[in-house]
């Protein structure tokens, strides 16, 4: 994923939150993601794991390819 990609965030206790990505830095362990949502519109950062799907919080919103 990239800048300006939508996607959707895991977060706690409810469904999965539209999203797009403002930034991205990688990392050995995996990446972040610096992602504008509804009510963070200046961006929350979120880290998906690079080894564990359950470590994986952004992925690509459904029929944005």
């Amino acid at each position: 994923m990239k800048v300006n990609d939508l996607v959707t965030v895991k977060t706690d206790g409810g469904p999965r939150r539209p999203g797009k990505v403002l930034a991205v830095e990688e990392f050995y362990e995996g990446i972040m993601y610096l992602v504008s949502l509804e009510d963070y519109p200046a961006g929350i950062w979120f880290f998906n794991e690079g080894d564990s799907k359950d470590g994986t919080f952004v992925e690509p919103r459904e029929g944005t390819e």
